[in-house]
């Protein structure tokens, strides 16, 4: 895999993913989402830990954090996880806006990447787990111009590599050529851009 990214601000991404918090009840926690046996809690989650790996691998903070596969475990969130959720995704942000982030090598997932390939992994990381905490929540979305780009980048250039043509996180979804930017990256990582949370009975979202 390969990506062309050089440098990245991932602080209106990481901004946009904060806001999309904030609009979750605590009544929809358990609600499902596009991600496969994972609930809006377990997704939070997800993106809590992810941001934390992802802040040490761009400092070269390598230990257990950058170590472990994001599939050991079920991810969850737990008291205070707003807060704790805001404050990773600024460290985040932070930590990729220094360039040495992006040379050399680093390790996320325990996995050694170049430190390019692991900031566009990251945006990636952001960009379609953002789209899925909007679906399944029912709120508007639409992501940073530039992580969306340098997601779709990644994601086509998995595509491309793949005999079988499916991409990294799933068989690709086939998206008409003329759709928008963020609905040709979802398919590229294996979600149906149509995908839509099931009725839900009684609450507020």
């Amino acid at each position: 895999m390969t990506a062309d990214t050089t440098t990245l601000d991932l602080g209106p991404q990481t901004r946009i993913l904060t806001r999309l918090a904030e609009g979750v009840s605590e009544a929809r926690l358990a609600d499902p989402t596009p991600c496969p046996d994972l609930a809006v809690r377990n997704l939070l989650g997800h993106l809590t830990g992810l941001a934390v790996a992802f802040r040490d691998a761009a400092r070269k903070d390598l230990g257990p954090t950058t170590n472990t596969s994001p599939g050991a475990t079920v991810p969850d969130i737990g008291p205070g996880w707003r807060e704790e959720f805001t404050a990773v995704l600024g460290e985040v942000a932070e930590a990729w806006r220094d360039p040495e982030a992006w040379t050399g090598m680093t390790r996320a997932g325990g996995i050694d990447l170049p430190g390019a390939v692991a900031g566009a992994v990251v945006a990636d990381e952001l960009v379609i787990h953002g789209w899925d905490l909007a679906r399944a929540t029912g709120q508007d979305y639409a992501p940073d111009p530039a992580a969306l780009q340098a997601a779709y980048g990644l994601l086509s250039a998995a595509a491309e590599e793949s005999d079988r043509g499916e991409g990294i996180f799933g068989p690709v979804v086939a998206v008409p050529a003329d759709a928008p930017l963020l609905e040709r990256a979802v398919g590229l990582s294996g979600r149906a851009p149509g995908w839509t949370r099931p009725a839900l009975g009684g609450g507020t979202t």
